[in-house]
């Protein structure tokens, strides 16, 4: 596993706990669970800076995200997908919208992978159909 692969499950694993503490995830849990993550990382190391940044991201443009992943993911609701796609999706399109740094397609392998270890078996497919789709629409979009 890469070093950015491992920084993207860390910051899976602060969006996932945030989302696990009740419904309708807003920014302000994000970042709460940021900041407790960022005290007390449960690790030997420090939760690495990427992961911070892709946190804050998704925190940043929590609503115009969700927005966006209700209004293309046909026959989804987003409080129906599993929970993991829901933060990988969230990741991942705040990475395709908002990070130049990294290709698009690199960031759509790396949700596919991620939900393919941690989800159904039905994820990848959904995850790389939507976020083509928002790909698709990126130069439509500007940052959302």
């Amino acid at each position: 596993m890469s070093a950015r692969t491992k920084t993207r499950k860390r910051a899976l694993d602060v969006l996932y706990e945030a989302d696990q503490r009740g419904p309708g995830l807003d920014p302000d849990r994000v970042r709460a669970m940021l900041a407790e993550r960022m005290r007390e990382s449960g690790r030997q190391t420090a939760l690495p800076e990427y992961s911070v940044e892709l946190v804050e991201g998704v925190a940043d443009h929590l609503a115009e995200i969700d927005e966006l992943l209700s209004t293309y993911s046909h026959g989804w609701a987003l409080d129906r997908m599993p929970s993991v796609d829901r933060c990988v999706l969230r990741l991942a399109t705040w990475e395709l919208l908002h990070n130049d740094d990294v290709p698009d397609a690199v960031v759509l392998d790396e949700a596919v992978d991620l939900v393919a270890d941690l989800s159904t078996d039905e994820s990848p497919g959904f995850v790389n159909g939507l976020l083509a789709r928002i790909l698709e629409l990126k130069p439509t979009l500007g940052p959302a």
